[in-house]
Order: C-alpha cells, then structure tokens, then sequence
C-alpha cells in the first residue's frame, strides 16, 4: 500500500471540511473546497553522470466562495486549525469587493461525480511507490543511460531524467459532492545529441510515462533518442507546394488543440472560435471522429470527475464530421442560457480511419509526401482557423523514407486541412492526456 503520510491526511481532509462550514457560518451562500498533496523526486543525469536531485513536498487548498451574486477563488498552504478562521473570513470579505456576477454557480449536484470514493477507482496507484527508495531512483537514472555505449559512436551529450510522483486531491462543496482521486506516475525522459562527420549537431528526444513503474522500458527510451538523433542527419530542404502529409503521433495534437479550444463555449462566447454555430453540424469530413474517453483504467490523464466535480463520462466530441458537444462549464451555461456540459475534455481520443494499424501502415498506405515529427513554433488564428508552422520532418516514397528535411512551413486553414483527412492510426500512445494516433493528409500547403 502507499505509504499514508504521502496522501491527504484525515486533519488535511478535516481542514477542507471546516473551510466549507466556516464559509456558510461567515455568509456566503456556497462554496466548494479542493485539497490536493503531492509529492515528487527527480533524478537528472548528464553524460552518463548524475547531475541533480530534487525531491519536492506541495499541499495547499482552494476556496471557492460565493456569496451575494460574487464569486471569489482564494488558496492557502497553511492548513493549520489555526489559520482557517482568518483564512475564510479574508476570503469572504476579498469577495465581497469583486462585482457582482451572479452567472458563478455551483454545478447541479445531479451532474456531480458519485462514484470517485476511494481515489483509485480507476487503478492509477502503483502500490510499490512507497517500496522505491532514493538509491533505486539513483540506480535507475544512471542505469538508463547509454552514454557510455555510444560515445565513441557519434554520441557527443544526453541528458536523461528519471522522476516520478505521488498525488492525492479531494473536491468538496456544500451542495453534498465528495470527489477524490489519487495516483502514482513514473517518467523518463532522454534528448541525445550527436555529430555527424561535417560537424553538424542533430538532437533527438523520447519519453514515456506510466503509472506503474514495473510499465517503463528505460533502456528503450534512451536508445530511441539517440535513433531520432541519427536520423537527422543528413537533411535536405524540398520545393515548395501541394503535399501528402502523414503526422506523427508525437506531436499530432498540435493540429487537434486548435479544433478543441474553438468548442470551448468561452472562446465563442468572446467570437474567438472558427466553429461558432457549428453544433449538431457536419463541419469535417466523415472519417473524422473524436470521443472524450476519460475513464480509461491505469492510464496517467483519466480522471472520474473535472475540476468542477462534474462527472467525466464517455461521449462523442466529432462524429463523422459533425459537432457534437461544446464544452460547457456551469459558469458559461448560465451566461451564455445553455445546457452545461464538462469544462474541458479529459481523454480526447481520435478513433482510427481507414488505415488498421499505425505509421509504418498509414506511410505505406500514402505512398509519398512528407512526414511530419514535430512542430518549431508558428501561430494560428483562433477566430478563422489560418494556421502557419514550422515543421520537421522526412520525405518518404513508396512508404520508406527517403531523408530528413529541414526548413519548411505548413501553412493553411484548419476547417480545411481536417476535410482532407485521409487516414488516421491506431498508434496513440497512452503516456499523452490526448490520444491523437498518426494522421494523414492530402495536398496540404508546404513553403520551403
């Protein structure tokens, strides 16, 4: 079992509970209480060295109070009995100076989560955790290092970083909710760096994470770095105009986010969505379908209930093309006069289209164009969805890659790069919040 001093003690859970009553007691109407505790190590090496330690301790709570049509969020670290009456009377009268906004509200306690009791309902707590001691987290850092393998062999740096956490946080509020939700998480994380026979540097990175130490291939981390390194080299700038592309699950979110932020019901309240009025309406292509999945069981990212307390349920997002949920905070509900939803999407998980499998399968599926690893910078406009990025990636024909290239731009508008999707994968990786597999698209803009 974990330890219990690594969790939320019964006097830190006391606190919350006083909070809220002592809030009542000094007028306000609600509030809602969130209590959180983690604690984390992180092992850093360089060169196959250790290079630093840091193991850190945070707990604190939030209050959220309303009271007489205002609205006021307030932390503390300080949770001593001493410190709660002057902590809640400080906060009521703070809130008492905002303006009035009487959209703020509790959510139905009908919607609220009932289900998140014990914390680890969805098996994200590695019982082990308490066993891990300092010298082992050593161990494992320099362990996982190939530093020494490979110097002789292009290898000129790696930074590694082993870390991993445990986090326990409890969600209170007047109106009778109760949520908790608990988990353990192991991450490591390597960028190597090597030069090639010119002197060229290529950098390469590779991560993974889980909630169960026992999950993580160090060794193949570390190794896959320094591959994505090596493969950089070499590269070669190409024409600009119409290409094939297939992305990369890696950074494939980069093109979903956008899509995400515009159904959130704040940005079209402010006319900063390029799918305003776009509920219930075919706005992409068929094969375009996007569920919130948050209640997937030992994967780091689910959770049973939001920040609100809402319950995180399964539920289509894009289906087939067709909008089908704004996301809906009980705030934006009562201001905008329409049914609440959740505040965000926990799981975003693209389903496969076309191609079964993941991006060998959808290179060969393709043929030729470029294949997009990752994104340098770049911008887009939230109110039309005009997008312009830097990218990386190779050239590949006949579904093998062929070299890398180097300074191009993908530049285009996201209504119309999501109707040219030509397949998607199977092959999101499950240490990412969002499960975005391989992407394709047909004939989308490249500027050398």
């Amino acid at each position: 079992m974990i330890d219990e001093k690594l969790l939320l003690t019964a006097e830190e859970i006391r606190f919350a509970e006083r909070c809220l009553e002592k809030a009542i007691e000094y007028g306000a109407q609600k509030a809602r209480a969130s209590v959180a505790k983690s604690v984390s190590d992180e092992f850093k090496t360089l060169n196959g060295e250790l290079d630093s330690v840091t193991h850190c301790l945070d707990r604190g709570l939030s209050l959220n109070v309303f009271v007489d049509g205002r609205y006021g969020t307030f932390t503390t670290n300080r949770l001593d009995a001493a410190h709660l009456d002057d902590f809640v009377k400080e906060s009521i009268r703070a809130a008492r100076l905002l303006e009035e906004d009487r959209c703020n509200d509790l959510p139905d306690p009908s919607r609220t989560a009932k289900d998140a009791i014990n914390g680890d309902e969805l098996g994200l707590c590695d019982n082990e955790y308490a066993a891990v001691t300092p010298e082992q987290r050593k161990k494992t850092a320099l362990e996982s290092s190939i530093f020494n393998e490979y110097k002789d062999k292009s290898l000129i740096s790696e930074e590694g970083e082993y870390s991993d956490s445990v986090s326990d946080r409890l969600v209170l509020d007047t109106q009778g909710l109760r949520a908790r939700q608990s988990e353990t998480s192991f991450s490591y994380g390597c960028e190597s760096t090597i030069k090639d026979v010119a002197g060229a540097k290529f950098s390469g990175y590779w991560w993974d994470r889980a909630s169960r130490l026992n999950d993580l291939d160090f060794k193949n981390i570390s190794n896959k770095a320094y591959s994505l390194a090596m493969s950089q080299a070499g590269p070669k700038s190409v024409k600009g105009g119409k290409y094939d592309i297939v992305v990369d699950p890696n950074c494939a979110s980069t093109l979903l986010n956008p899509l995400l932020s515009a159904l959130n019901a704040y940005s079209i309240n402010q006319k900063r969505s390029f799918l305003i009025d776009s509920l219930n309406k075919r706005v992409f292509c068929e094969g375009l379908c996007v569920i919130d999945d948050p209640r997937r069981k030992g994967e780091n990212g689910s959770r049973l209930f939001d920040a609100e307390g809402v319950s995180a349920i399964k539920a289509p997002i894009i289906e087939n093309g067709i909008i089908k949920e704004y996301f809906v905070s009980t705030y934006m509900a009562n201001k905008m006069g329409i049914a609440p939803t959740i505040s965000t999407p926990s799981r975003p998980l693209l389903l496969p289209y076309r191609v079964s499998g993941g991006r060998d399968a959808i290179l060969e599926y393709i043929g030729e164009g470029i294949l997009i690893t990752g994104f340098n910078g770049g911008n887009s406009n939230p109110s039309t969805g005009a997008f312009s990025f830097g990218i990386e990636g190779f050239l590949f024909r006949n579904g093998k890659i062929v070299h890398p290239v180097r300074e191009a731009l993908l530049t285009g508008n996201f209504l119309d790069l999501w109707n040219s999707l030509e397949a998607a994968g199977n092959d999101s990786r499950r240490c990412m919040s969002k499960l975005i597999p391989t992407l394709a698209f047909s004939n989308a803009d490249i500027s050398a």
